[in-house]
């Protein structure tokens, strides 16, 4: 049999996915007293997204590519420089991380708007392991629809023996028959469950194969950057994988891939062990369109090199404060449709007429004048996400992780999270135990909800 370490050597020299951060050996740093440092570099480029058409113009990245995935190391420090070359502001949020205010991303909320020629420097140190992304928070329903999405993976402190870890970008993009972008959203879209794009991707590409060691395990990572879908997703029933972490954060018992809803701004990592075939195949299927459509596709080449997931350690649990349910403070959040009209955030934010609320307030595109409420710092509180509409909403809190409770209309894994999907009509109770002080967004990741009204934020002190 193959040593595990000569298998990770192979695979380094003939993996074709590395643009994407796919990472075939677990790295695990000493402490240091650095930070790592990143640059990156908002800029538009021309990139070949449309099978067989002419290139699209005015593609929004974080360098010359792809957006690229960026690994740091539990409990290390990590700093980026951001440098806009666009010809209009931007900021970058890390989604999902828990941080301090100052670095949180929001335009005009926590920090100011970075200009043409600007820099801003983000420093952080990542409490918790998982699976993450970064993003701008300013004029987001455009950039994001451009491109400027990039995923962000912060490693356990100790290797839980995968052989392959494979992080996806699943997003659609607007792009007419001539590979060029179409407007981003249609108003009675935008009053309903939004805009969808018009080309699927995995990593910028329509449905790619990956070929991997036959019998190796493989951590694949999904995050879904797109503004609008909410994934339906399958391996085939025979497959064996398994979800073993959501939005960061391992789950309590893990669960097949099957109907696996995920929503604008959520996460999966799913444990696999390939085929021990050579050619074996495992696809990926999106079941949410009236016609399934593949994802991606896992291919089998090689001798078996004969490992088992029964081998993989258990995720270790994230240090998320947890709240105390006897005695909280339960706040009701109701996210509802609206009759007013707000003007525009010329600079950074709407687009210019608004659908929906929060407690029937309609924020701007990145938070409103006055906070939902004041939370206190360190107080348990249970949050009631009350649902009064007919559509999805991905319901992102930003710097702070909670537990999903129970819901009215289905049984819910008690597994800590930033975005919650909420169905129609759905009442959901989640605990949270605030730890850092600051204004803190909370809004609905479907974007254009966001910048029509779904949006608020909370006061920590």
């Amino acid at each position: 049999m193959i040593s595990r370490r000569r298998l990770l050597q192979a695979t380094t020299a003939t993996m074709a996915t590395t643009a994407f951060g796919v990472s075939s050996f677990y790295r695990l740093r000493n402490a240091k007293s650095a930070y790592q440092s990143e640059t990156l570099i908002a800029q538009s480029i021309t990139a070949n997204i449309l099978d067989g058409k002419p290139a699209t113009r005015n593609v929004f990245t974080f360098g010359k590519s792809s957006p690229p995935t960026l690994w740091l190391e539990q409990g290390q420090p990590f700093r980026a420089i951001l440098k806009n070359e666009l010809d209009e502001p931007t900021t970058i949020h890390w989604h999902g991380t828990r941080l301090p205010n100052d670095m949180d991303g929001v335009a005009f909320l926590t920090q100011p708007v970075v200009y043409k020629g600007e820099e801003f420097e983000y420093k952080f140190i990542p409490p918790d392991a998982g699976t993450y992304w970064y993003h701008p928070h300013c004029n987001s329903l455009e950039q994001l629809s451009k491109g400027m999405t990039g995923l962000l993976i912060v490693r356990e402190n100790q290797d839980p023996g995968f052989d392959i870890d494979l992080p996806v970008n699943l997003k659609d993009w607007r792009l007419g028959a001539d590979g060029q972008f179409l407007n981003f959203y249609k108003p009675r879209n935008s009053a309903r469950s939004g805009t969808y794009g018009t080309v699927r991707t995995s990593n910028w590409q329509q449905a790619p194969v990956y070929d991997l060691p036959a019998g190796s395990l493989i951590r694949l990572r999904l995050c879904v950057t797109d503004v609008t879908r909410v994934f339906v997703l399958g391996f085939p029933a025979d497959a064996i994988a398994t979800v073993i972490a959501m939005d960061g954060n391992p789950v309590p018992k893990n669960f097949p891939v099957k109907n696996l809803q995920l929503g604008p701004g959520q996460r999966a990592d799913i444990a696999i062990q390939m085929p021990t075939d050579e050619g074996q195949e495992l696809v990926l299927t999106n079941y949410s369109s009236s016609t399934p459509w593949d994802v991606l596709t896992l291919r089998s080449i090689g001798t078996s090199v004969g490992r088992d997931i029964r081998e993989l350690k258990k995720l270790p649990t994230n240090p998320v404060p947890k709240a105390d349910l006897s005695n909280a403070t339960h706040i009701p959040l109701v996210f509802s449709a609206t009759a007013d009209r707000n003007a525009a955030n010329p600079v950074c934010g709407d687009i210019g007429f608004s659908f929906w609320s929060i407690n029937g307030k309609q924020g701007s595109g990145n938070g409103s004048t006055d906070p939902i409420m004041t939370l206190m710092r360190d107080q348990s509180y249970v949050f009631e996400f009350i649902n009064r509409t007919p559509h999805i909403h991905p319901v992102h809190l930003h710097g702070m992780s909670f537990e999903l409770l129970k819901s009215n209309k289905r049984p819910l894994q008690r597994y800590v999270t930033d975005t919650a999907l909420l169905l129609p009509d759905e009442r959901m109770q989640v605990a949270l135990k605030p730890d850092t002080e600051g204004d803190w967004l909370l809004h609905c990741h479907i974007l254009e909800h966001q910048a029509t009204g779904m949006t608020g934020f909370f006061r920590v002190e």
